[in-house]
């Protein structure tokens, strides 16, 4: 077994095999910026960014780091306004903007997820990154050819075999193979079927005999033996994020910050906290209404009538209403900088797989 491939080293253009997850509300710069110096691919996540926005990320992100850079951006299609069902959803609230004091008949905040479009393209096309990534599948086929003209390589997330398939033939250059165990949202696209969701042990094998292009294992890998394995498993790269979390640059809030530093693994799939499947530390408003539920709106609406709880909690140092997404493996992270945890993870990784082969 090649140890790396270097196939997917001149794809992305680092020094080793390790992507930084990228965790829209979670990081900003500075984390992208150490994972590079790390020599990791660092990524940037737009989907909480508007164009002008995301420039000034870009251009932060290489004032301190001449290194390559992955721009992330969601592909979903945009909701369609459903007012009997986004009613309903705030009628279940109701109980706690009672509770915390906020008017239950106040606007609902708009919940700020945009999926790929001309300007973010427009973007791409200016700033060049080296990959883009995208979640949820991938935009239309124009889109995708003007940033495959703009000289990036792009990969998208898979959920399941047919998603890898789907993907491979619609020009993606490498697959993520994101298991059940991956914190974040899913990358689910082709069916709404969570019981039919795969975890990285068997996602991963699965995939790598599917695609002819090399696959990235994500989801529960946050150590050197998480590393081994997806190698083991036929990835020839792996897209870490928790670990990462737990790292000074990441820009968690504290109620975040203080569940990863007592090692609970108390995680679970939930659609309340945005209306699409993600993986989260287990807080308040799951354990009361979810984790998973008819009733919160289609992605991303059902996380504007959270945003005041949000806010209520938080002051008062709770994540009883806030994503604190997170993977199986959290209790794994170990709190250390990310260009030396970058490292620390891929030199543990060689010594165990030296170990290994004797």
């Amino acid at each position: 077994m090649a140890w790396p491939d270097q196939r997917i080293l001149d794809l992305l253009g680092t020094e080793l095999p390790i992507l930084l997850a990228p965790m829209a509300g979670a990081m900003d710069p500075a984390l992208a910026i150490a994972v590079a110096k790390g020599g990791g691919l660092a990524s940037l996540p737009a989907a909480m960014l508007n164009a002008e926005q995301l420039r000034a990320q870009v251009a932060q992100f290489r004032a301190g780091a001449d290194r390559p850079l992955n721009l992330n951006f969601f592909a979903h299609k945009a909701p369609v306004p459903n007012n009997a069902r986004e009613h309903a959803w705030r009628e279940k609230l109701k109980p706690y903007y009672v509770e915390y004091g906020i008017d239950p008949n106040a606007p609902v905040p708009t919940s700020n997820r945009a999926p790929f479009d001309d300007a973010f393209c427009a973007v791409v096309e200016e700033v060049k990154p080296a990959v883009v990534s995208f979640h949820f599948g991938l935009p239309e086929p124009s889109l995708v050819e003007r940033v495959k003209a703009a000289g990036c390589v792009v990969i998208a997330s898979a959920t399941t075999v047919a998603e890898a398939r789907w993907l491979e033939e619609r020009g993606c250059d490498a697959i993520i193979a994101q298991g059940y165990e991956a914190g974040g949202h899913r990358g689910i696209f082709l069916t709404d079927d969570l019981a039919t969701q795969v975890g990285t042990f068997a996602l991963v094998p699965q995939v790598a005999d599917a695609v002819r292009v090399p696959v990235i294992a994500a989801g529960g890998i946050t150590d050197a033996r998480g590393i081994v394995a997806a190698f083991a498993l036929g990835a020839e790269a792996v897209q870490i994020g928790t670990a990462y979390l737990a790292c000074p640059e990441s820009n968690i809030l504290p109620p975040h910050r203080a569940l990863l530093r007592a090692k609970t693994d108390a995680t679970a799939v939930t659609n309340v906290m945005t209306g699409r499947p993600a993986r989260g530390f287990i807080n308040r408003v799951m354990r009361e209404l979810g984790p998973i539920g008819d009733l919160p709106p289609e992605f991303p609406l059902a996380g504007g009538a959270l945003a005041p709880l949000h806010a209520k909690a938080q002051a008062q140092g709770s994540g009883d209403f806030s994503s604190m997404w997170a993977g199986q493996s959290a209790a794994l992270a170990r709190e250390m900088p990310a260009a030396d945890l970058t490292r620390a993870l891929w030199g543990e990784a060689q010594a165990l797989m030296a170990k290994m082969m004797g």
